[in-house]
């Protein structure tokens, strides 16, 4: 007569050495530190803040200018979304 023995069933395995799990923590902790970078990114390279007195300052020079050195000064001078509108066709609007 033959006896069947079972074998003993493996023990738990390690948290860590489970592949799903890598899938399920992988996926938002690369969400997090990428956010981090984003942030880091965004504090450290800032826009300057618009000083309005040296915006009108050089506004008054460039109508000072006569020519084409003043078309192509007010056009630097541009809010951005008139530039942005106009940098497939450059038209720059007459002064009222």
């Amino acid at each position: 007569m033959k006896t069947l023995t079972r074998t003993p069933a493996p023990g738990p395995i390690a948290w860590w050495r489970v592949p799903h799990m890598w899938l399920v923590v992988g996926g938002p902790a690369a969400v997090v530190v990428a956010s981090l970078i984003t942030a880091f990114i965004a504090v450290k390279h800032a826009d300057p803040v618009l000083d309005k007195v040296a915006f009108e300052r050089d506004r008054e020079a460039a109508r000072a200018l006569q020519g084409q050195a003043r078309v192509d000064a007010l056009v630097k001078l541009q809010p951005a979304h008139q530039a942005r509108n106009h940098a497939a066709s450059p038209v720059v609007p007459q002064e009222r």
